[in-house]
């Protein structure tokens, strides 16, 4: 090879490798930048799949996860523009919010489904040998719960409207946070609580108390689901469009991986389980064996159950925790999701 040879090919060379060096920030600087406020759970397992498979950038969107601590924070961040969307469980919280039209459902997360243990009802020792061994026998008992208005107080208004009591019919212990909960029932002072299915059979490993009945098999329901400002959505629709089809390629995925199941009602591995699982692994701190004893059924096509949700409105409604004025329909435009 002549010099001369040689020098073009290093030049050329050279050329394309800052082309491609100066080619790659411009890339990124189109992508348009979004946020998302969520829970270090599994149930938000196709948001941390979007990120980390490439899903958002393929669609042109640069989403920063930002990281809450409870449901109710993540609504209102939506609303105060900390974030452009949330996705996290349904509470009343944040039904006030959506009266206030400051927060719109499109599209589903995870929900409550025969067969899915991810919220079990669990009797101490002592309330079980003294007659609490199923789910309708939980009317008359003390409950733990986090706070009046979340996700554990509703699951025991449906429980309620199935067995033909109301919440007035047991005694609620509001304990802020799920580790007191865990607390006051090793401790004796409530009959129960309703906790996520890792929390569940820790307690019940522990010898603490007994696992009664699971929610999904008794109340199926719409525990959680995506949403966005109303604003957002009139003024940036195509984001808002963007970022959906990124999170249901990353649903559907999640749901094939972890939602499938044998002949005999099973629960299978399907394709990518153990790279998906790893995904969530890493985004909510949790080791793998902890990130599979509570995954929770998704709808493939990020649709909602609907009629619950309006349930949850009339039910809220009815405890004087939402606005009667509310229309439940309002709450959604499930036009990205096709509903």
């Amino acid at each position: 090879m002549s010099f001369t040879t040689w020098t073009r090919r290093a030049v050329l060379g050279g050329l394309t490798a800052t082309l491609a060096a100066t080619a790659l920030p411009a890339l990124a600087q189109t992508l348009e930048k979004s946020s998302v406020g969520v829970l270090a759970l599994s149930s938000s397992g196709p948001i941390f799949i979007a990120k980390a498979k490439g899903y958002f950038a393929k669609e042109g969107l640069d989403v920063e996860l930002k990281m809450f601590t409870s449901a109710q924070q993540v609504p209102v961040a939506v609303a105060s523009g900390d974030v452009d969307f949330g996705v996290t469980g349904l509470t009343a919280g944040f039904y006030n919010l959506a009266a206030k039209g400051a927060v719109t459902i499109v599209a589903a997360q995870s929900r409550d489904e025969p067969g899915f243990p991810l919220s079990a009802y669990v009797a101490t020792n002592a309330a079980y040998e003294a007659g609490l061994t199923k789910p309708s026998d939980l009317k008359g008992k003390r409950i733990a719960i986090t706070t009046v208005g979340s996700t554990f107080h509703y699951m025991i208004g449906i429980l309620g409207q199935k067995y033909g009591f109301t919440v007035k019919d047991v005694t609620m212990v509001p304990l802020q946070d799920v580790p007191k909960m865990v607390s006051a029932f090793k401790g004796g002072q409530v009959d129960a609580i309703l906790a996520p299915s890792t929390v569940s059979r820790q307690v019940v490993a522990d010898g603490a108390g007994k696992i009664v009945g699971w929610a999904g098999d008794e109340t199926p329901w719409q525990l959680g689901a995506l949403f966005t400002g109303p604003k957002t959505i009139q003024q940036r629709r195509p984001v808002v469009e963007k970022f959906i089809r990124a999170y249901k390629t990353a649903l559907a995925e999640y749901h094939a991986a972890f939602n499938a199941k044998d002949s005999s009602g099973a629960l299978v591995k399907g394709p990518g389980y153990d790279e998906l699982v790893a995904i969530i692994a890493e985004a909510t701190k949790q080791k793998p064996e902890i990130v599979t004893a509570g995954l929770p059924y998704a709808d493939p096509q990020a649709k909602l159950l609907i009629d619950d949700v309006v349930n949850q409105v009339k039910f809220w409604q009815s405890e004087g925790q939402v606005d009667k004025t509310l229309e439940p329909k309002s709450v959604m435009d499930l036009s990205f999701v096709g509903q």
